[in-house]
C-alpha cells in the first residue's frame, strides 16, 4: 500500500535510466570544476610572473572554456533533476489520490476537504522538489568536496587540514538546530491543516455564514489557529535565521584561517603566490557544495516530516476491493437482494441498524419509509456498498456484497442520493459520468457510451428537457463550433418571420435598419450591430475617441447629455436609499451600486453641464446610451431625437465601414448574430418588455418552429454543453436531482437505490419521475427507494416501515393501512 512506502523508495524504484545519466554528468563535471583552479595558479606563477603573453592567452582560454562547460553541465543536471522531481511528484500525487478515492466514506465524514487538498497540493509539492535531487545533490556535492579537498591537500596539506577543522563543529551545531526546526515544522503542518478545515467549511457553507451574519464567528474560529500559527512561524524564523547565521559565520571563519596561516606561509616562502590564489579560490568554492549539503539536510528533514504526516493521515485500508480477481469477469447480477440479521454500529458506539432481515426479488420495487433517524438511508447505503458491515449479511444473487469488488457493484448498481453531487463541467458530462467512469475503470468490461438519442430520452423521462432546451435557446453560439447550426438557424429565421411576423409584431421588436428599436438602448440603436473589439462595447463608447467625434459631428452630444441629466435627476430622486431593493432597479439604467456616484453627479448639476468635469460628462453620456425606452420609464425619448438617432445610424454604418471595417458586425437579415442568443437570432429582434407574457408566446412559436425544422435536438445538444459550475452551483436543487436520476438511468443498472432522490422536485416533477419508476423500470431493475412523502409509495410492490433501526412492518400499501400500525399513523400524521 502506498502509505507504507518509505520516502526514498520513490527515488530508487523509478527513472533509473535518468538517475544513471545524472550520475554520469556528475562525474563529468568534477574535472571542469577543479581545472579552473589549476589555471588560476598557472596564470599567476607562469604567465604573469614570467611575462609570457602566449601562456596568458592559453591559460585564460582554458579557464573560461572550463567555466562555460561546467555551467552547461550544471544547467543540464538541474534540468534533469527538475524532470525527475516533477515526474516523481506526478506519480506520488496520482497514486496517493487514487488511494484516497478508495477510502471508506467514514474517512471523509471525519476529514475535511481542505486537509486533503493541502496534502495533495502544497505539501506534496515540497516533497517532489526534494525527490528530484534526493540522490544527485548529495552525490555531486560529496564528490565535489572530495575533489576540492584533494586539490587543497595537493597544494598544501597542513593548510588544507586547518581549513577542514571547522566543518566537524558545524556538523554538531546545525543538526541540533534543525531538530528544533523540524519539531516546529510538524506543529505548523498540523495547525495549517486545521486552519484549512475552518476556511474550507466557511467557503462551503457561505450561504449559512452570510444568511446568519456569521462573519465574526468565523473570524474567531480562524484566530484559534492563525494566532498560534503566527507564533510557530515566528519561532521557525528565529531558528532558520540562527542556522543561516551559523552557516555564514563558519563560511567567513575559513578565509580568516587561510589569510592568517596562508599569508604567513607565503611570507616565509613555503607557499608561492599563485598557489595561495588557487587555494583561496578553491576554498571559496569548497563552501558551495558544503552549503548545498546543509540545505539538502534541512530539505531532507522537512520532507521526511511532511511525508510521514501525510502518509500516516491517509494510512487506512479501503473497505472493498476495487477490481475483481484476475481469474474472473465482472459479475452480471440479476438483482436479488437478501438482508440477514444486519446490524450497523457507527463509530463503534451508535447502533443505527439492529438485526434487519428482508428480501427483495429481481425486478421488485420496495420502498423504505419511517421516522427520521430510523436507519432508512443507512440501510440503502449498505445495499449500495457505500458502507461496509461486520454484523450480518447482505447477499446479492447469493454473493456476499462486501466481498464483491467496486467494479462488480458499479456495473450493476445505480445510487441516487438526496443531495447528489454535480461536478464542475457540462450537463452532458455529468449525465455520462457513471458510464464514463465504468469505461475508465475497466475498458474491456465497460459499456458503450450512450448516444445522443439515449441521452435526450433520459433527459425527457426525468422532466429535464424543458430546462435543457431553455438553456440552449438562451445560449450564445460560437462561430468556431456552431457554424453549420448557425446557418440552419438563419434559414429558420426566414421561416419564422414569414409564418408569424405579423402575428407577433406586438410582442417582438424585430430588427429593422430603417426603424428606431424601442427595445434596444440608444447606443445599440446607433451602432446597430455587435462590436468586434472592446472599444465599441456599450460601456466603453463614451471613452471611444472615434465614437465621440462621430456624435459631435452629428450634433448629438448636447441632446444626449441633456437626456442623461434628466435620467440621473429622476432616478436619484426616486430610488435614492432603495439600493437594497433590486426590484426597483430592474427598470432603471442606473444600477444599484452606481447610485452613490450618480448622486454626487446630480449634486454638481445645478452649476450647469458646462461646469462639470469630463468624468461626470462621460457618466451622463453613458447613462443616455444605456437608455432603453421600452424598459426605462424614468424619462421619455423625444420623437425628434429618435429621428436624429436613426439618421445617425445610417451615417455611422457608412463611416465605420470606411474607417474601421472590422470594428462592428451589423445586424443583417442574412447573417447570424453571434453576439445574440439563439432566440433573438430566430426572432431577429427582442421580445417587448411592455408585454409580460410576450416571451412565453414567442417561445412557444420558436419551439414549434424548431420542431418543424428538425432543430430541436440540436438546440438540446447545445443546452447539454452548459457548464454547471463548481458543485453545480448554476443549477437549482431540482435540476441537480433530475441530472442525478438521469445519470443513474443511463447506466442501466440491474439494481437502483434511491435515497429520497426526488425530495427537491416539485409535485409535478415528483409524480412524473415516480411514474417512470413504476412503469418503465418495473420488472427491469430491482428498485429500493427511501421515500419521505408517503403518497408516492402506492405503486411499490412492498413497503418496509422502519423505526429505531428495525423493520417493524412490511407489506403492500393497502395492507399496511388496514393493519393500522405505524405506517397508518405516519400516513395520517399521528403516532
Amino acid at each position: 500500500m502506498i502509505t507504507k512506502k518509505p520516502l526514498f523508495s520513490w527515488v530508487l524504484e523509478r527513472h533509473r535510466g535518468a538517475q544513471i545519466l545524472l550520475f554520469l554528468l556528475i562525474l563529468s563535471t568534477l574535472f571542469f570544476r577543479v581545472f579552473p583552479l589549476e589555471m588560476q595558479k598557472r596564470i599567476v606563477n607562469q604567465a604573469i610572473a614570467l611575462k609570457k603573453l602566449e601562456l596568458l592567452l592559453l591559460y585564460c582560454g582554458l579557464y573560461i572554456g572550463a567555466v562555460v562547460l561546467a555551467g552547461v553541465l550544471k544547467y543540464t543536471m538541474n534540468l534533469l533533476q527538475e524532470y525527475i522531481g516533477q515526474k516523481l511528484l506526478l506519480q506520488l500525487r496520482t497514486q496517493l489520490y487514487d488511494h484516497i478515492l478508495s477510502l471508506p466514506l467514514s474517512f471523509f465524514r471525519r476529514t475535511s476537504a481542505g486537509m486533503v487538498i493541502t496534502s495533495l497540493t502544497s505539501e506534496l509539492a515540497v516533497i517532489g522538489e526534494f525527490l528530484g535531487g534526493a540522490l544527485a545533490i548529495p552525490i555531486i556535492n560529496i564528490l565535489t568536496l572530495v575533489a576540492f579537498a584533494a586539490y587543497l591537500a595537493y597544494l598544501e596539506p597542513v593548510l588544507a587540514a586547518l581549513s577542514f577543522c571547522i566543518y566537524p563543529i558545524e556538523v554538531l551545531i546545525i543538526p541540533f538546530l534543525q531538530k528544533r526546526y523540524n519539531r516546529l515544522n510538524q506543529k505548523r503542518i498540523d495547525l495549517t491543516r486545521s486552519m484549512s478545515n475552518v476556511i474550507g467549511e466557511a467557503v462551503s457553507g457561505m450561504h449559512e455564514v452570510q444568511g446568519n451574519t456569521g462573519r465574526q464567528i468565523e473570524n474567531l474560529k480562524l484566530s484559534r489557529y492563525a494566532d498560534p500559527l503566527f507564533a510557530i512561524r515566528y519561532a521557525m524564523g528565529k531558528v532558520k535565521y540562527l542556522i543561516k547565521f551559523a552557516n555564514n559565520f563558519f563560511q567567513s571563519l575559513g578565509p580568516f584561517i587561510l589569510f592568517l596561516i596562508g599569508g604567513y606561509f607565503t611570507i616565509q616562502g613555503r607557499f608561492d603566490l599563485g598557489a595561495l590564489v588557487a587555494f583561496l579560490s578553491a576554498y571559496e568554492k569548497l563552501y558551495d557544495p558544503w552549503k548545498e549539503l546543509m540545505d539538502y539536510y534541512q530539505s531532507l528533514q522537512d520532507s521526511r516530516v511532511r511525508y510521514r504526516q501525510i502518509m500516516e493521515y491517509f494510512d487506512e485500508k479501503p473497505e472493498f476491493r476495487m477490481l475483481p480477481d484476475v481469474e474472473r469477469e465482472p459479475c452480471e447480477l440479476e438483482g436479488r437482494i437478501e438482508v440477514k440479521d444486519l446490524s450497523f454500529v457507527a463509530d463503534g458506539e451508535i447502533r443505527i441498524l439492529d438485526r434487519i432481515s428482508m428480501e427483495v426479488g429481481p425486478g421488485e420495487q420496495v420502498a423504505l419509509v419511517g421516522l427520521s433517524g430510523s436507519g432508512k438511508s443507512t440501510l440503502a447505503m449498505l445495499m449500495g456498498q457505500l458502507y461496509s458491515y461486520d454484523l450480518g449479511h447482505v447477499l446479492v444473487d447469493g454473493m456476499e456484497l462486501k466481498e464483491l469488488s467496486k467494479l462488480d457493484v458499479g456495473r450493476n448498481v445505480g445510487y441516487v442520493a438526496q443531495y447528489p453531487f454535480i461536478f464542475d463541467g457540462t450537463i452532458l458530462e455529468n449525465l455520462l459520468y457513471a458510464c464514463a467512469s465504468l469505461n475508465a475503470t475497466a475498458p474491456r468490461h465497460g459499456r458503450p457510451i450512450p448516444e445522443r438519442g439515449e441521452v435526450l430520452a433520459a433527459v425527457e423521462s426525468v422532466g429535464l428537457s424543458e430546462d435543457v432546451l431553455n438553456i440552449g435557446l438562451n445560449a450564445v453560439l460560437s462561430p468556431d463550433r456552431h457554424e453549420e447550426l448557425a446557418a440552419r438557424l438563419i434559414g429558420a429565421r426566414q421561416v419564422f418571420f414569414a409564418r408569424w411576423g405579423k402575428e407577433l409584431e406586438d410582442d417582438v421588436d424585430f430588427f429593422d435598419e430603417n426603424r428606431y428599436q424601442h427595445s434596444m438602448s440608444i447606443g445599440e440603436n446607433i451602432v446597430f450591430g455587435h462590436s468586434q473589439n472592446t472599444d465599441y462595447e456599450l460601456e466603453r463608447l463614451p471613452q471611444n475617441a472615434f465614437f465621440r467625434k462621430f456624435l459631435s459631428d452629428e450634433d448629438l452630444v448636447a441632446p444626449l447629455l441633456e437626456l442623461g441629466e434628466d435620467i440621473a435627476r429622476q432616478t436619484v430622486s426616486l430610488l435614492e436609499g432603495l439600493e437594497d431593493e433590486a426590484f426597483f432597479f430592474e427598470s432603471s439604467p442606473i444600477r444599484a451600486e452606481e447610485m452613490e456616484a450618480y448622486g454626487e453627479v446630480v449634486e454638481r448639476l445645478p452649476r450647469g453641464l458646462e461646469s462639470l468635469p469630463s468624468q461626470d460628462l462621460d457618466e451622463l453620456l453613458r447613462l443616455a446610451l444605456r437608455f432603453i425606452p421600452a424598459r426605462h420609464k424614468m424619462a421619455s425619448l423625444p420623437l425628434a431625437l429618435q429621428t436624429r438617432i436613426l439618421e445617425a445610424r445610417r451615417s455611422f454604418v457608412r463611416r465605420i465601414s470606411e474607417k474601421q471595417p472590422d470594428a462592428v458586425t451589423f445586424y443583417r437579415q442574412c447573417e447570424y448574430l453571434f453576439s445574440q442568443n439563439v432566440v433573438n437570432n430566430i426572432l431577429f429582434g427582442h421580445a417587448k418588455a411592455i408585454h409580460p407574457h410576450a416571451m412565453e408566446r414567442v417561445r412557444d412559436r420558436v419551439v414549434e418552429l424548431l420542431r418543424a425544422e428538425a432543430l430541436l435536438e440540436d438546440l438540446m445538444e447545445v443546452g447539454l454543453q452548459f457548464n454547471v459550475g463548481s458543485k453545480g452551483d448554476r443549477l437549482s436543487g431540482g435540476q441537480k436531482q433530475k441530472i442525478a436520476i438521469a445519470r443513474a438511468l443511463l447506466k442501466k443498472p440491474h439494481i437502483l437505490i434511491l435515497d429520497e432522490a426526488t425530495a427537491s422536485l416539485d409535485n409535478a416533477s415528483q409524480g412524473r419521475v415516480q411514474a417512470l419508476f413504476n412503469n418503465e423500470l418495473r420488472g427491469k431493475s430491482t428498485l429500493v427507494a427511501v421515500v419521505h412523502r408517503l403518497e408516492l409509495v402506492r405503486g411499490y410492490d412492498r413497503i418496509a416501515v422502519m423505526k429505531a433501526g428495525k423493520i417493524v412492518e412490511i407489506g403492500r400499501y393497502d395492507e399496511l393501512l388496514n393493519r393500522r400500525g405505524l405506517f397508518y399513523e405516519l400516513a395520517h400524521g399521528t403516532e
